[in-house]
């Protein structure tokens, strides 16, 4: 019953998952379709909050493709997509100014994103390890294989359960400032709370779903003295 319930839940957050991309994705064209009133593209937005925080040196790149927008810590680069870069819409100053967010935590060492840029060299080998030991220790009945697996999987987990409060918080500071500079208007809050919210719900989902398959992973490791 317990391995039962728990791959309904992880069929139940599965779908959740492709819901939210699915969200995010409609979410943006709703809003692409929405110009802001002050005329803003996404460069604008970005470079002014970038000026505005100290940031001047900070470059901003057009990328191809769509929701490809990041920020890049290693070479300290705000790279927008090109929907984003060159349109006035409330979706492209929104989704600027959240990565301008994460250019201003990293100057300010958020305790979060510093962490996670510290273990990042670990969980990227540690999620490519991972898979194939719980995969050996599943076929050959090999829980040391699965106990290794598990400590493994546990820093992929982790990587993305710290990775919510650092989305969360580039989205705070990027709404607070669009608000007190006059990126948006009082009526536009409520399409930039969207855009944000939905782009957030991905990562929840994300984390949700590697979080089930640990506790089912331990689950099965834990089996062996049944």
């Amino acid at each position: 019953m317990y391995f039962d319930g728990m791959y309904i839940l992880i069929i139940i957050a599965f779908i959740f998952s492709l819901w939210a991309q699915f969200r995010v994705k409609g979410t943006f064209n709703k809003w692409a379709q929405v110009g802001n009133e002050s005329g803003m593209t996404g460069y604008d937005a970005a470079r002014h909050m970038l000026d505005s925080n100290g940031l001047d040196d900070v470059p901003i790149e057009p990328v191809p493709g769509a929701l490809s927008d990041h920020y890049d810590p290693i070479h300290r680069v705000v790279r927008l997509s090109e929907p984003v870069y060159y349109e006035r819409s409330i979706s492209a100053i929104s989704v600027a100014c959240h990565e301008v967010g994460h250019a201003i935590q990293h100057k300010e060492h958020y305790p979060m994103l510093t962490l996670r840029h510290r273990i990042f060299p670990i969980v990227n080998i540690a999620s490519g390890i991972a898979p194939f030991l719980l995969i050996a220790g599943l076929l050959f009945q090999a829980f040391n294989l699965i106990g290794l697996g598990i400590i493994f999987f546990s820093a992929t987990v982790f990587f993305q359960l710290i990775t919510l409060p650092v989305e969360f918080n580039a989205s705070n500071r990027a709404r607070r400032v669009m608000v007190e500079e006059g990126y948006i208007r009082n009526n536009e809050e409520r399409g930039v709370a969207k855009v944000l919210n939905a782009a957030a719900l991905t990562y929840v989902a994300a984390a949700l779903i590697s979080l089930l398959e640990l506790i089912r992973y331990i689950g099965i490791f834990n089996s062996r003295d049944e």
